[in-house]
């Protein structure tokens, strides 16, 4: 693959420090959430997944609905992202993407199935992170 884009960012001591890019457009203080024994006084990295995932979700909407010639500007979608213990030993997270969409509900589902294929989070994680899909109130 050619990277069309490429960024950086570094984390200074885990879930309880600092974590930046290298063009100093994002610096943020992590702690753990309150629900994993911290203070909850910070973001922590699945805050940021889920703004990352959900803001990607939305896009890749909006361009798959631009291919198909329809007249969408808005695609907002809510990411849930969880962390838990896996069966297997270490950690795993779990995502529920809703999406909500003023059209018909079955353009609507077929629009986000083509999104999930079109995604690069989705992309990213199929096959190892289970994702749950909602549109306009119905599972799919």
């Amino acid at each position: 693959m050619k990277a069309l884009y490429s960024t950086q960012a570094t984390a200074s001591a885990g879930r309880n420090g600092n974590v930046a890019t290298d063009d100093g457009k994002l610096s943020l203080a992590l702690s753990y959430p309150k629900e994993m024994g911290g203070s909850g006084e910070a973001t922590n990295p699945e805050q940021l997944f889920a703004a990352g995932y959900s803001a990607c979700f939305s896009n890749a909407l909006l361009h798959v609905a631009r291919e198909g010639k329809l007249a969408l500007t808005q695609a907002p979608v809510t990411a849930t992202v969880g962390i838990g213990v896996r069966e297997e030993g270490g950690f795993g997270l779990s995502v529920a993407l809703t999406v909500e969409l003023e059209l018909p509900q079955e353009q609507a589902v077929a629009l986000v199935r083509k999104a999930h294929l079109v995604c690069p989070y989705s992309n990213a994680v199929r096959n190892n992170i289970d994702v749950a899909l909602t549109v306009n109130g119905e599972s799919i």
